[in-house]
């Protein structure tokens, strides 16, 4: 899985055939040690970023889960607590938020919007 640290997740073409089938058997140890009580907490002390510009319960719950599972804490900014795009560039949104978080999840409109947090913000 070392081939995987630091690396951005933004689109399924950017994963082989191989590095995909990884991904899941990896969902599914996961899943299988949670349920089996084996879990261990690989994100301790880290902080992620869940930026939504539009609401979705199961995502955030998703996210939410699976980081406080593993160890991670989250700040969540809604659609109406973020002025990514509008106030704040996204470029300067990226790099501000890089610095603080050790990740940045992103649920929106555009791929643009992801692409440019992704380059700009240093972290996965």
């Amino acid at each position: 899985m070392s081939g995987f640290y630091h690396k951005h997740f933004l689109k399924l073409l950017d994963f082989t055939p191989a590095e995909l089938n990884s991904l899941l058997q990896l969902a599914a140890k996961l899943k299988a040690d949670k349920k089996s009580g084996k879990e261990e907490a690989k994100l301790t002390g880290k902080n992620i970023a869940l930026i939504f510009e539009k609401d979705s319960t199961r995502t955030r719950c998703s996210f939410e889960v699976a980081a406080y599972d593993q160890g991670a804490r989250v700040t969540y900014l809604g659609p109406s607590g973020s002025q990514i795009g509008h106030k704040e560039s996204i470029k300067d949104t990226a790099r501000v938020l890089g610095r603080m978080y050790d990740g940045i999840q992103y649920r929106g409109y555009g791929q643009e919007i992801v692409e440019t947090l992704a380059e700009y913000a240093g972290v996965p």
